[in-house]
């Protein structure tokens, strides 16, 4: 762990706001989206880390989450848009958001399966919105659920956020679903189990995996130009 991470993860379990703001706000002069990378990402892993170990409380791995989320809505590329809870921002059809450009013709959904861990996928879809892509936010849902609706809305890209490896594992019952059903949509899978595992997004049929939230943004972009 690199210091600035150290102290980050420091400052999230004493609740400093000021310190965590501090922080941040020195990232972003290199980059507007680097503290979820450099900073948020890596700290949040440590912290859910500790608490299997038995080394930090629930409470305050709900807390890290919560700072962290707001951190990441305070950002300047980001603070205008959608905060990802599903229904679009008042654009009528879910697809749009205030802040995006909303040009990119791309179907684009996102989800956790089976997982009530968002954070991941609220940074997924804040970044892919600040880059004018459309996205519809499908929520929480079950393999068969999802797959409904993927095929209701002819999503060309699925992005997909878990936590736990069941959850992970689940993909495969979705690929299934959507394989009967005759979508052929991309799954693009982001989450601790496919970190540990590099390989396993190919074992449940996903199309590729991401480690941070600039990769879900460059596999986008290399699955629009592969449908274009």
């Amino acid at each position: 762990m690199t210091e600035p991470v150290r102290a980050f993860v420091a400052a999230l379990l004493a609740i400093d706001r000021l310190t965590l703001e501090d922080m941040v706000a020195g990232v972003v002069a290199a980059d507007t989206l680097a503290p979820i990378d450099d900073l948020v990402v890596p700290a949040l892993e440590f912290i859910g880390e500790q608490w299997e170990q038995g080394e930090v409380s629930l409470s305050q791995v709900y807390m890290s989450g919560r700072l962290c989320e707001e951190l990441i809505t305070g950002l300047p590329r980001l603070r205008f848009v959608e905060d990802g809870n599903g229904n679009g921002n008042g654009s009528g059809d879910g697809w749009g958001a205030e802040g995006a450009t909303g040009d990119r013709p791309l179907r684009i959904g996102i989800s956790t399966l089976d997982d009530y861990h968002l954070l991941g996928k609220r940074m997924v879809c804040a970044v892919l919105r600040a880059s004018g892509y459309r996205v519809r936010d499908y929520g929480t849902a079950d393999a068969a659920t999802l797959a409904g609706h993927v095929v209701r809305d002819d999503v060309q890209v699925l992005l997909l956020s878990v936590l736990m490896l069941p959850s992970a594992l689940r993909v495969k019952d979705l690929r299934a679903a959507l394989d009967a059903a005759g979508q052929r949509t991309r799954i693009l899978v982001g989450g601790a189990p496919f970190r540990f595992d590099p390989k396993l997004y190919l074992e449940v049929g996903a199309d590729a995996a991401g480690a941070t939230a600039a990769d879900a943004l460059a596999l986008v972009r290399a699955a629009e130009e592969a449908l274009t």
